[in-house]
């Protein structure tokens, strides 16, 4: 295990493992879990990047750094501050197509100071993010979406953000679903 990726479990465990958190705890541990099975969608040197920030990527919810309501962007300055590399930085800051619920929250400016990763490390996190429910279980996108939906009420930015970003996070989802079918197939 590299460096990055054990201060990256350690810090998640040290502000995500107390009883308050429990439930955002255990959908972390299986979002990294389920990054772990998607590694092989991302290049070799993306590989600690994709599980660092599948570990750190709701660290923007504990208690004491939510702090503007976008828990995307509280984690992306928590990591800034503290000197993680920029690209980690970007992905928590920019993880499940959070630009959306930035624009509702009025906070889009602030979101892009941070880089916009794309393509398959992107994709992968995503996907590890929406195939994992909040107790942990794992979940097709559509029933985490349907899940998320039904959790913030129709007027909340997060409610109004995964409805406009649906498409979207459907399309992070296949593409890494299609790239692991790629994979297993080279592998036969």
């Amino acid at each position: 295990m590299s460096e990055l990726l054990t201060k990256a479990k350690d810090l998640a465990a040290g502000l995500l493992a107390s009883p308050p958190m429990a439930h955002r705890w255990a959908h972390v541990q299986a979002v990294g879990q389920r990054a772990t099975e998607l590694t092989v969608t991302v290049a070799p040197a993306d590989r600690d990047l994709l599980l660092a920030a599948a570990w750190l990527h709701d660290i923007g919810y504990a208690p004491g750094l939510m702090d503007s309501g976008l828990h995307s962007l509280d984690g992306a300055r928590y990591l800034q501050r503290h000197a993680y590399p920029p690209r980690l930085v970007g992905l928590v800051a920019h993880h499940t197509c959070a630009r959306i619920e930035a624009a509702e929250r009025g906070l889009a400016e602030q979101l892009e100071a941070f880089p916009l990763e794309e393509g398959a490390l992107m994709d992968a996190l995503v996907t590890a993010d929406l195939t994992v429910g909040p107790q942990g279980q794992r979940l097709e996108v559509a029933e985490r979406l349907e899940e998320i939906l039904r959790r913030y009420p129709p007027q909340s930015p997060v409610h109004r953000a995964i409805q406009r970003a649906e498409p979207l996070l459907i399309a992070h989802v296949r593409r890494t679903l299609n790239r692991l079918d790629v994979d297993k197939q080279s592998a036969s």
